[in-house]
């Protein structure tokens, strides 16, 4: 089956393409896999974060990028939220982020 991946906004694609040119390769490596594979994806590409939404774990020379997703249907992928990791875990604020908008996806 063949996913389909779409951004939850604009400012959420504009945080992505503004990212090192080695953590956006990887990143859309990455993309391309999960679009292909879907939920065959594990780690360490892809983590479960519980009740429906997951994360992309790019890497890039320098720096660690997340992309938090969710399915929106059978074949539909929603990157809901993005950013450059700067501490070894992901912060609950950008977790309770990506719920929010997750939770505004699925109505």
């Amino acid at each position: 089956m063949r996913y389909v991946v779409e951004y939850f906004n604009e400012r959420v694609r504009d945080t992505v393409e503004s990212w090192p040119v080695g953590l956006l390769a990887d990143y859309l490596r990455l993309v391309s896999l999960v679009s292909e594979y879907g939920l065959q994806v594990r780690m360490p590409h892809t983590r479960a974060l519980g009740a429906g939404l997951f994360e992309l774990r790019p890497h890039g020379s320098d720096c660690a990028g997340r992309a938090l997703f969710c399915y929106a249907s059978a074949d539909r992928i929603v990157i809901v939220h993005a950013f450059i990791k700067k501490t070894q875990a992901t912060p609950r604020r950008d977790i309770g982020t990506a719920r929010r908008r997750m939770r505004q996806v699925l109505r």
